[in-house]
């Protein structure tokens, strides 16, 4: 996208290019909307639309991991024809119109506006995030840095906008809730405007050729044609979230679609490409394990906290800004920290702190079962559990997820940076498909209990919770449901911290294959 320019050549700011704010302020913004409305939809479902758990965790199953398979055609459509700028713009201003009709009370604005999203997140999130990694030139040291930095920006967009929305949405009705997030969108999108007006991206960015934007197609040149396109496919987008027991078939598809471009991809690339792209891999299905386990923050955890836990000073919905609310305090830091030990050559390469994320995640699912040891007689556990938890689950997802996002930028192939990205995104597309399967198992069942209860899972949710399925089928209905919230927790918690023992186990052989990144 544009010719590289050189760091001396870039408008800096506090030790950084001075795009990355812009494109920090402009991504809080789009997360604000994007996070206040997820904080609220599980509640509206089951509390205002009076959806049961089961179809609500489908419908945010199929919404949330749609959201995250668009990214790969946003990326590529970038790459090949509208640039970042374009693809950014006119996925902000999909998003917008989603937000603002979540405000009509009928069911084909409902599934139309969560479709409008899907669609203007794949071209918004994976550009975005691209975006940051042209500003540094390869090997800069600021890199994982930057990438903190932006992260910082995801989740103070992130922890601000459940309170607010869920405020709003508590005080005023639902749909002032969903407004608030749209005016958060809107405001994204201008500030990402103002950077391109005040010229801090140089000439980053831009249509890649211009002569392939303008080839017309029935009158129309590509950039209008992609335009048509994507509102045409909001209804497609729409119907699948509505008919979400079929978005197992999409799985499918995307996973075939996967497999044959990676493939293509590995066959134009050198060889040192292909191990790199073989990491990239690699990285994106760790990812796909922390995303699945990790995303309940959203769906059972919202519900359990709600329901089985004492909350005090924030309602169910607030819960959701916890962990961004940790990502402020030590996002700072952790940038801090990585800059530090890469002066000292210390500082652990990508593939270690992959596998400390996975075991720090699990042991934050860990801390979640172990809340049963504090259970009152309303089968409510105390709230102490899940800020510890959340606070654990933070530090996974640091060592982790802005890291991911600055290794895709280095693997992949300079041709293919936005698909890739859009690659790692795919990761949430099956973590969250997957994340709806686990949620579901946190469902009560007629007998009272689950596949984690019997066997080695039974034993270690036992270990963990003193919990079996006899002591709670004994007890009220309170008392079921939080042993089918925390034996799955205590299973999945436990699977995460083996994964991530492994990871770090196979770290050297990882490292040789990157090829010199770190």
């Amino acid at each position: 996208m544009g010719n590289v320019i050189s760091e001396a050549e870039q408008p800096q700011l506090f030790g950084h290019p001075k795009g990355l704010l812009y494109l920090f302020f402009a991504e809080m913004w789009e997360r604000f909307s994007f996070y206040g409305m997820r904080a609220l939809l599980v509640l509206y479902m089951t509390k205002h639309l009076l959806y049961d758990d089961d179809m609500a965790f489908g419908v945010y199953a199929a919404y949330m991991s749609l959201v995250y398979v668009t990214p790969m055609i946003g990326g590529i459509l970038a790459d090949k024809i509208l640039g970042y700028r374009k693809a950014i713009i006119l996925g902000g201003i999909l998003m917008v119109f989603g937000h603002f009709f979540l405000s009509i009370e009928m069911p084909i604005f409902f599934y139309g506006s969560l479709g409008l999203i899907i669609v203007g997140n794949g071209f918004f999130k994976p550009n975005i995030s691209s975006f940051v990694g042209e500003l540094y030139e390869q090997g800069d040291a600021r890199r994982d840095s930057g990438f903190t930095i932006f992260y910082l920006g995801i989740n103070l967009g992130a922890a601000i906008a459940p309170l607010l929305c869920a405020w709003f949405a508590i005080t005023y009705g639902w749909h002032y809730g969903f407004v608030l997030a749209g005016i958060g969108m809107v405001t994204g999108l201008l500030v990402f405007r103002s950077g391109i007006k005040n010229n801090v991206f140089g000439n980053k960015g831009l249509v890649p050729d211009q002569q392939v934007y303008n080839q017309k197609w029935f009158g129309l040149n590509r950039g209008k044609l992609i335009v048509l396109a994507s509102i045409t496919s909001v209804g497609i987008f729409a119907a699948l979230v509505r008919f979400n027991e079929f978005e197992g078939y999409l799985v499918w598809i995307v996973s075939a679609f996967l497999i044959f471009y990676i493939g293509y991809i590995i066959t134009t690339v050198s060889s040192k490409e292909k191990k790199r792209l073989i990491v990239a891999v690699y990285f994106t299905i760790l990812y796909t394990l922390f995303a699945a386990i990790f995303e309940q923050a959203g769906s059972s955890l919202t519900l359990f906290a709600d329901r089985n836990v004492n909350l005090v000073g924030m309602d169910a919905a607030g819960t959701n800004s916890i962990n961004a609310g940790f990502i402020i305090l030590f996002a700072i830091p952790f940038s801090m920290f990585w800059t530090f030990l890469s002066r000292k050559k210390a500082n652990p390469n990508s593939a270690v702190k992959f596998g400390l994320g996975l075991l720090f995640l699990g042991l934050g699912f860990i801390v979640f079962a172990l809340s049963a040891h504090s259970v009152d007689d309303f089968a409510k556990t105390s709230m102490s559990y899940l800020v510890i938890a959340y606070l654990v689950l933070t530090v996974g997802e640091l060592f982790l997820s802005p890291i991911g996002l600055s290794k895709m930028t280095e693997l992949s192939p300079l041709k293919y940076v936005a698909f890739i990205m859009g690659v790692w995104f795919s990761a949430n597309f099956y973590g969250h498909f997957f994340a709806g399967k686990i949620a579901k198992l946190t469902t009560v069942s007629e007998s009272g209990s689950n596949i984690f209860s019997e066997g080695i899972f039974g034993t270690i949710t036992e270990y963990l919770t003193g919990l079996t399925p006899q002591i709670a089928s004994g007890q009220s209905d309170g008392f079921q449901q939080l042993f089918s919230y925390v034996s799955v927790y205590a299973s999945f918690g436990v699977i995460s911290v083996i994964v991530g023992i492994f990871a770090i186990l196979i770290s050297p052989i990882i490292k040789k294959m990157m090829g010199g990144i770190h």
